[in-house]
């Protein structure tokens, strides 16, 4: 047996499509979840109390990454590899510290689902995301913020000597730091992930956990679990209770005779370990089991249907189906759990390879669940999970040995913050913040800190980054007034609920200086009002300020669509310069507003090209209601069948 687990740093080298730059437009609505206004179809106070806690009013501070395309180059990726003799794990620290690969060195076999490319999409909280591997989900309902960002990585030493991986942030939306400490002893069979997550506010915050691990889908596939029963979530009906695995008269443990996109989310309380695992014909794949608090388990399914598949190559190429094993705090995704003020959780997750007779793994489902447990006790004993928390919680302020890669400056400069307003410090022992991370997004926020002044940035240029929260907004109130101070104020106090007072400070922002990105918020102001003509009209006023703003022309087309003037909304793109007139979502808004205006020889052309939405959004069916619009307009009486390279449709 090998007596040496190695980490070391390197890269991996793959089709990549750049993030590119951040949507410099504050979020000061959220986008629409295909969870969103969900009907419960459950007898159960404590599950309904938890669906209606927590929700978050926008992302903010955080802003929108839809920069992507959909062009991809050979880059080199830069990862983390974790390894002893039996498993080797490869994480990207630069991308939420997802785990990307993990391979079961003896038989040579990738437990998860290794993407061949990486390819952002319209999946998260904050628009990209990419499929593959295990995401560590911290914040509210969808990807979590993190998820295409940097993660603090460091080397600690365990109390053996055996080398962990830590990777840790600061989560700005519910302000709560949480750490990943990774250990593979040497010879052990699983991979053995802490999570941490600690509330160093003084109030009681809702908190959201769920760890996505993506598993290839085979005609073969069966997912096990120790359930009896589900909550059943498909994207054309609400939440509901079923049987598992029988579920009207479909066994759903067998993924590959799922007809569409759907969720189940499994109770688990009954066992006695929450466990998950994806097995394929010959009994083997990948086993997930963890310490008691991590008690939801899911299974997430794109389907047979032709939009699932178009899905599925859409994030990850031809011929690379998957499915997603899920393991989360709550029952279900849809619930928030109140975390109070100065509390730390935390729990073990262990990811190996099951290896079962296949008879049992395939057999009666009292059977396989038997066989799989009896397969997580020999390979994760609970025993071994319960020390290895014990000795993170020993570890887990020590002083770090090594740091591998910075993350984000925004730890760094709520050290600072809080330390200039006598607060609570962020623990920094084992997860420090240091100054040399703070950058461009945080420097007028030092400023404001140190000298009471938030610096007058170009008024011909959108802000970098925003800040929100009580700890920033008494600061915001009280600097010298201009128009970025105004801006900065209205977005702190839209985000805090307080919208009449918002839009009296984008009023006085303009006051001081008309530019494109007050009246791009008093024109959301005006559109949560219900006055669409008003919105239209102050989106036309903040383009015409900056016409090669993509995400605004994108905004201002959409609210002159929305005012019933698509002729206007035509206009705007004489003025756009390409490559943003050439955007998939532009070319989209460009198709509606042809449709909207009778113009059927500028739209039949758009919807005839390789029309391709970069930024597409899960759930949304535009794609077909323009297909379907454009042929009703044209009155043809057989129309075609939407094509398949159009066809994204969740039901």
């Amino acid at each position: 047996m090998s007596t040496v687990t190695s980490l070391t740093l390197g890269t991996l080298r793959m089709p990549v499509a750049g993030l590119g730059p951040a949507n410099p437009l504050p979020p000061l609505r959220r986008t629409t979840d295909p969870h969103d206004g969900v009907r419960i179809h459950v007898d159960d106070d404590e599950m309904r109390t938890n669906v209606a806690y927590g929700h978050l009013p926008t992302l903010l501070p955080y802003l929108v990454q839809d920069g992507y395309g959909r062009v991809r180059e050979e880059r080199d990726v830069e990862v983390a590899v974790l390894q002893n003799d039996v498993l080797r794990a490869t994480f990207l620290p630069g991308l939420g510290g997802r785990l990307w690969s993990l391979v079961h060195l003896p038989s040579g076999r990738e437990l998860l689902h290794r993407n061949p490319i990486l390819q952002p999409a319209n999946l998260a909280l904050r628009n990209a995301w990419f499929a593959g591997g295990v995401e560590w989900n911290l914040g509210t309902t969808g990807h979590t913020t993190l998820t295409c960002e940097p993660l603090h990585t460091v080397r600690v030493t365990g109390a053996d000597g055996v080398p962990v991986l830590r990777m840790y942030e600061y989560e700005r939306t519910r302000e709560l730091v949480y750490s990943l400490d990774v250990s593979l002893q040497p010879g052990s069979p699983v991979l053995l992930v802490t999570v941490r997550i600690v509330n160093p506010t003084t109030r009681t915050v809702p908190v959201y956990w769920w760890s996505n691990a993506a598993v290839p889908e085979t005609d073969d596939l069966r997912v096990v679990v120790p359930a009896d029963s589900a909550y059943h979530y498909a994207y054309d009906s609400g939440l509901q209770v079923v049987s598992v695995p029988d579920d009207d008269g479909r066994d759903l443990s067998r993924p590959a005779t799922a007809p569409s996109p759907a969720d189940w989310f499994f109770d688990c309380r009954a066992a006695s370990r929450p466990w998950i695992s994806a097995l394929d014909a010959d009994g083997r794949g990948l086993l997930q089991v963890s310490t008691r608090r991590l008690v939801g388990r899911k299974l997430f399914v794109w389907g047979r249907s032709v939009g699932g598949r178009r899905w599925q190559q859409f994030l990850s190429g031809e011929g690379s189906p998957y499915v997603e094993i899920q393991a989360g705090l709550a029952r279900t995704q849809l619930e928030h759990l109140p975390m109070p003020a100065g509390e730390t959780w935390s729990w073990v997750e262990a990811y190996g390879m099951a290896e079962l007779d296949p008879a049992a793994a395939h057999g009666p489902w009292s059977v396989a669940q038997e066989a799989v447990a009896r397969a997580a006790d020999a390979i994760a004993p609970g025993g071994v999970l319960e020390d290895e928390l014990a000795l993170a919680a020993a570890r887990a302020d020590r002083p770090v040995d090594e740091v591998l890669r910075p993350g984000s400056g925004w730890g760094a400069l709520e050290r600072q913050r809080r330390q200039a307003a006598g607060e609570q410090p962020l623990p920094d022992a084992g997860t420090p913040w240091p100054d040399d991370t703070l950058g461009a997004e945080q420097e007028p926020w030092l400023a404001l800190l140190r000298t009471g002044e938030l610096p007058e940035a170009d008024p011909a240029r959108p802000p970098e980054s925003y800040v929100v929260g009580e700890g920033w907004a008494g600061l915001l109130e009280t600097a010298p007034e201009h128009w970025a101070t105004w801006l900065h104020r209205g977005v702190a106090r839209w985000h805090a609920g307080a919208l009449v007072d918002a839009r009296a400070a984008f009023e006085a922002s303009l006051a001081h200086r008309v530019t494109a990105w007050a009246l791009r918020n008093l024109a959301v102001a005006e559109q949560v009002a219900g006055d669409v003509q008003a919105a239209a009209d102050h989106y036309r006023r903040a383009h015409a300020l900056a016409p090669g703003e993509r995400a605004l022309t994108a905004e201002a087309m959409q609210a002159l669509l929305d005012a019933g003037r698509p002729d206007e909304a035509l206009e705007l793109l004489d003025v756009v310069p390409e490559p943003a007139r050439r955007h998939g979502r532009v070319r989209l808004l460009e198709l509606r507003a042809a449709l909207g205006a009778g113009d059927l020889e500028r739209a039949g052309p758009i919807l005839d090209s390789d029309l391709v939405v970069d930024d597409l959004r899960e759930g949304e069916d535009s794609l077909a209601d323009l297909w379907a619009g454009y042929h009703r307009a044209r009155g043809t009486a057989d129309p075609p069948p939407l094509p398949a390279r159009l066809d994204f449709r969740m039901h």
